[in-house]
């Protein structure tokens, strides 16, 4: 298919004709290495074309393109900026040379070839964007005085007399049978203009990230000689028709032959411009690869460097010029400049637009927490969302209105606008911190160092404990921790921190099977009894909490089995804090092998993975005992076995011991994690036996 195309391309821009003619302008080509802004000029050009109107009851090009007057005053001031005199000094022997040429030329009904070539004998010296637009202006001269008598010559005596010799009103009492020929005429400068403007593109391409040699610039390159012929060999027939207007009878006027001819030179130069506009994009790619790349070149080295405050680090990664207001405060909902955040620690949050509500919801709760705690070292942070959107799919009103309804959730700073984060900074979020659609915070110290890769797991364990959220303060943290019942669920429900006060045993249990739910409760109650302990359960679900944990818990509530949560929320936080430990514990390189709270957690994550209900009950700093649904349900049932330990170990070393004893060496252990929550590790060991895990990809949708 590629091939075909690029066969059409060639026959557009070179057919047998073409090239016998291209080999003649090739030859009239020798440029002197002088050269001139011809943006001016083409300003100038453009100006003439859209301020000459035709008659009544015909279509001009500012019609035809729907251009205001304010466009048109501002062309003007475009046209008239600095320099442009000197350049006009400089070309005008040459401008009227060329209009001397057309009108001469054009009058007779010549060649049309070979007035272009004549042409382009007079702009030989000239590079080819300059050939066009000096051709454009030579031909402008000449429609531009046309125009201006006759829209003068009703009110002006002076356009009045000249118009009378060039039979004018003559022309203009026959509007309606050139009105083909005009629409045909209009029609074609625009095509014209196009190709010009493109041609002038391609010159005005920064040299610094495309040059000459470069795949895309060299098939342009190859194109615009052929581009600048049709478009001066139009500018030619535009010219004959005008001057053909002048002194000609009206069996002329009536001719519809010319404007056909204007239609068929129209088609082709806008083919021209299509294959010069694919060209130019392809071109545009380039430049903004070599851009970004740059721009995240300059990333990566400011990231590196160090820096006595850190605007310099947030200017870079979010867009903000002097006279624009880059952040949206989300406590005043006004917009705001990046100074609120000089010399202070910065967490970014970077999510995409799908952010769940449990989770933000949390982190206001945390972010108000520490606000109304001022003065205190918890509270001397900012928080800052940057959303990382989908560049590739359009920006729509429904996507701006789910930013906005996030942004104004949000009692902290963001971006105002996802589009003030370049290119180049969504892809370091990407490519060096790793994000991955779940939200993440990386934390930047007052001079603006990064110094912890990702706290967000560090939140959802300690919350504002874990300021100043770096990872010297996340290892230390850890460094206080064991396992136990206050770190596993001290944060989901204040009943739990009072029981463990009151020295109760405490059982926490999960699954969905809600017939075993019923077993293991009653016969929990019923060990209890026998056992003389005072035993609270509470049931906290399964990972991504839906509709068959719901029904768990209103049966549960009903047959009064144990304790429940009452929110899925609440059930939601349990397991997301088991996976932020987990998270944790990688980001710091723990394993199981070398890591006991690590193999605790994995543990307990394998326990979820399961299909079959489990359980753990422990009593203050004591070891948990803890097992897989029919096993702890075994062990109760089967407590007559073990009773008489009880006396003489307590009743959790002698569940323990039963328990290692009911161990079987054949197990199955799933371990289930959100795909795209940072950095998984290759190799992940069996909580139980340390063999390596066999890694698979599961994709899940849960709809009960």
């Amino acid at each position: 298919m590629k091939k075909n195309v690029t066969r059409r391309e060639r026959s557009m821009f070179s057919s047998s004709d073409d090239t016998a003619m291209m080999k003649q302008i090739q030859a009239t080509h020798a440029p002197d290495g002088r050269e001139f802004s011809v943006k001016p000029l083409l300003h100038i050009v453009e100006n003439i074309f859209l301020r000459a109107t035709p008659a009544l009851g015909m279509t001009s090009i500012v019609q035809q393109q729907g251009v205001h007057q304010a466009q048109l005053d501002e062309l003007e001031e475009k046209a008239l900026q600095n320099g442009f005199h000197e350049t006009i000094e400089m070309l005008s022997y040459n401008i009227n040379k060329i209009s001397c040429e057309m009108s001469c030329k054009c009058s007779g009904g010549g060649d049309a070839h070979a007035t272009t070539l004549a042409i382009f004998n007079l702009v030989s010296n000239y590079s080819w964007d300059e050939k066009v637009v000096l051709a454009l202006a030579g031909f402008a001269v000449n429609y531009g005085e046309f125009w201006l008598v006759a829209q003068l010559y009703l009110t002006n005596p002076l356009a009045k007399a000249v118009a009378l010799l060039k039979q004018l009103p003559d022309i203009i009492e026959r509007a309606d049978n050139l009105k083909p020929k005009f629409e045909a005429l209009t029609s074609l400068i625009k095509a014209m203009m196009d190709v010009a403007k493109c041609i002038v593109e391609f010159k005005e391409l920064p040299s610094q990230y495309i040059t000459p040699d470069t795949p895309e610039m060299l098939t342009a390159t190859a194109h615009i000689p052929t581009a600048v012929y049709w478009t001066i060999r139009s500018i030619v027939a535009c010219a004959s028709q005008i001057m053909g207007l002048i002194g000609m009878g009206h069996e002329y006027i009536a001719s519809t032959t010319e404007a056909w001819e204007l239609s068929s030179l129209a088609h082709k130069v806008n083919n021209i411009h299509s294959h010069l506009m694919k060209q130019l994009t392809l071109c545009f790619q380039h430049i903004d690869e070599k851009r970004h790349i740059e721009a995240f070149q300059t990333l990566v080295s400011l990231f590196e460097a160090f820096h006595i405050e850190n605007m310099k680090i947030l200017k870079a990664l979010i867009y903000a010029k002097d006279d624009q207001l880059p952040l949206f405060d989300g406590s005043t909902k006004k917009r705001a400049s990046l100074d609120v955040l000089r010399r202070r620690s910065v967490l970014l949050l970077i999510s995409d637009l799908e952010i769940s509500h449990e989770e933000l919801s949390m982190l206001q709760q945390m972010y108000t927490e520490a606000r109304e705690q001022q003065g205190r070292p918890e509270s001397q942070y900012e928080v800052v969302w940057l959303p990382v959107v989908d560049r590739s799919s359009p920006w729509n009103e429904a996507k701006q209105k789910q930013f906005e309804d996030f942004q104004k959730m949000m009692p902290w700073y963001s971006v105002y606008h996802p589009s003030l984060l370049d290119v180049a900074v969504i892809r370091y979020i990407k490519e060096v911190w790793h994000f991955n659609k779940r939200p993440f915070l990386v934390v930047l110290d007052p001079q603006g160092r990064v110094v912890n890769p990702n706290a967000i797991h560090m939140m959802w364990i300690w919350g504002s404990l874990a300021f100043p959220f770096t990872s010297m303060r996340e290892e230390a943290l850890w460094k206080e921790e064991t396992w136990k019942m206050e770190l596993l669920a001290d944060s989901i429900d204040q009943t739990i921190v009072s029981w463990i006060d009151q020295g109760k045993y405490i059982c926490l249990y999960g699954g969905e099977d809600i017939e075993w739910i019923r077993k293991f409760t009653v016969t929990a109650k019923e060990v209890a009894s026998k056992a003389a302990i005072t035993l609270e359960m509470l049931y906290v679900g399964k990972s991504n909490p839906r509709e068959k944990v719901r029904k768990n818990n209103s049966t549960i509530t009903t047959e009064k089995l144990s304790n429940v949560l009452p929110d899925l929320a609440w059930i939601w936080i349990f397991w997301l804090r088991l996976e932020s430990m987990w998270h944790s514990k990688v980001q710091h390189k723990r394993t199981v092998e070398n890591d006991v709270i690590m193999q605790e957690i994995m543990t307990m994550l394998s326990f979820d993975g399961s299909d079959q209900g489990w359980a753990v009950i422990s009593r203050g700093p004591a070891e948990m005992a803890k097992a897989k649904g029919e096993t702890i349900l075994k062990s109760l049932v089967e407590f007559e076995i073990w009773k008489d330990s009880v006396q003489e170990k307590g009743f959790l070393p002698a569940l323990i011991d039963y328990l290692h004893q009911l161990h079987s060496p054949f197990h199955c252990n799933r371990l289930i994690l959100p795909g795209a929550t940072g950095s998984i590790p290759e190799k992940v060991v069996c909580a139980e036996c340390n063999r390596p895990m066999e890694k698979f990809i599961m994709y899940r949708c849960c709809t009960d």
